[in-house]
């Protein structure tokens, strides 16, 4: 059902947006730490520096703002077009399944509008879009890799994670559900669904529509896959190249790998942040330093890995569980852009979480439950 009066919601999203940048330099946001972060600041940024110091502006007028404005409204618009592609391959599911009937009803919503609206209303999105600060380009380029996943276009996927791993190293898991997109396609029943629905319907009465869904869902495309490796070297290497020659005369790719991605690993500047378990242990137990960095940076490694078993078969809800972690438990420079990029995408699945009752604690549990009662619909 799609969600009424659902454009002029977007117009008053993208014009509260505006009316915030326009009197954004009131706010203050950009000095924020909750905000803006050593990772995200354009204050940092090498242009702005030398440009503050000749006691100038580093961008001129509303530049910076309006590109953090547009990033929020493609990324919202990404979002809706994942969530329609979503719906549809699951009601297709359903259709294959004979439980149209038991799983649709007038209370369901599109999912994509839903999440759109989320991630266009979610204050946490409006400050990062107002507060000078880049956490909108980065959640763009997660959600063009998203989109390029779900849709089977892979040089799109390749690109959107390429650039997501560029501006921000802690994207790079995300690896592991962009592959289990392009193999098994998106989120779709559990397997044993399909073989129970098989193993209870007399092989004279399947359909040859239902022989080909049950096959197909127990394929992995290795050939996309392999596709997805080889745009994913291609773009890597385009990226590397511009980056070279750009910093040719700075030191460049090694000086930049040391002062981006070791700095995101190191954390050598202490400067105020949100990530207040981290400041504590930097602060209290600097000997213990290195087993902190080391325990927080592989935290979501051995994460990771068991979800992917639990959740292969819906690698859209994976991928949002794994930017959760991020945010949570990986990344010791806090963001609120995570947060925002999280809580929108979880709307995707606005029907499939609506019994739960704790936001994000019970997202996976309440995947897992609504796959079982799947399960009891089609053996009944």
């Amino acid at each position: 059902m799609a969600i009424r009066y659902y454009w002029p919601m977007i117009d008053a999203a993208v014009g509260f947006r505006l009316v915030l940048v326009l009197s954004g330099g009131d706010l203050h946001l950009g000095s924020r730490p909750e905000v803006s972060t050593l990772l995200t600041s354009l204050r940092r940024l090498a242009k702005g520096y030398w440009l503050k110091q000749a006691s100038m502006s580093p961008y001129p007028d509303l530049v910076p703002s309006m590109l953090m404005f547009v990033a929020d409204l493609l990324a919202a618009m990404l979002i809706r077009a994942t969530g329609r592609r979503l719906q549809m391959l699951r009601n297709r599911s359903f259709k294959s399944l004979d439980l149209t009937k038991a799983v649709n009803n007038s209370d369901n919503v599109s999912g994509g509008d839903i999440a759109s609206l989320i991630y266009l209303w979610n204050p946490w999105a409006i400050v990062t879009c107002v507060g000078s600060c880049t956490s909108p380009i980065e959640n763009l380029m997660v959600v063009v890799m998203i989109f390029g996943a779900c849709s089977r276009l892979v040089p799109l996927a390749a690109f959107g994670y390429v650039m997501a791993t560029h501006l921000s190293l802690y994207p790079a898991i995300l690896i592991v559900p962009v592959i289990l997109l392009l193999g098994y396609g998106p989120d779709a029943p559990p397997m044993k669904v399909f073989l129970l629905k098989s193993s209870n319907a007399r092989k004279g009465d399947m359909s040859e529509y239902d022989k080909r869904t049950s096959l197909k869902v127990q394929r992995f495309s290795w050939m996309t896959v392999l596709h997805f490796i080889f745009w994913l070297f291609i773009w890597s290497c385009y990226v590397l190249l511009l980056s070279s020659i750009t910093l040719k005369k700075v030191g460049g790719l090694k000086e930049m790998f040391e002062k981006t991605y070791g700095f995101i690993l190191t954390v050598k500047d202490l400067s105020p942040n949100t990530g207040v378990l981290w400041y504590f242990f930097a602060e209290v137990f600097d000997f213990f330093r290195s087993f902190f960095l080391i325990l927080f940076n592989m935290n979501i490694v051995f994460m990771v890995l068991p979800l992917a078993v639990r959740l292969k078969h819906r690698p859209s809800m994976l991928s949002c569980v794994c930017l959760h972690s991020n945010c949570c438990y990986v990344e010791i420079l806090s963001l609120t852009g995570d947060s925002a990029l999280y809580l929108g995408l979880l709307g995707l699945f606005a029907n499939e979480l609506a019994e739960m009752h704790v936001l994000v604690v019970e997202s996976v549990g309440s995947m897992i439950k609504h796959d079982r009662k799947l399960i009891l619909l089609v053996t009944s």
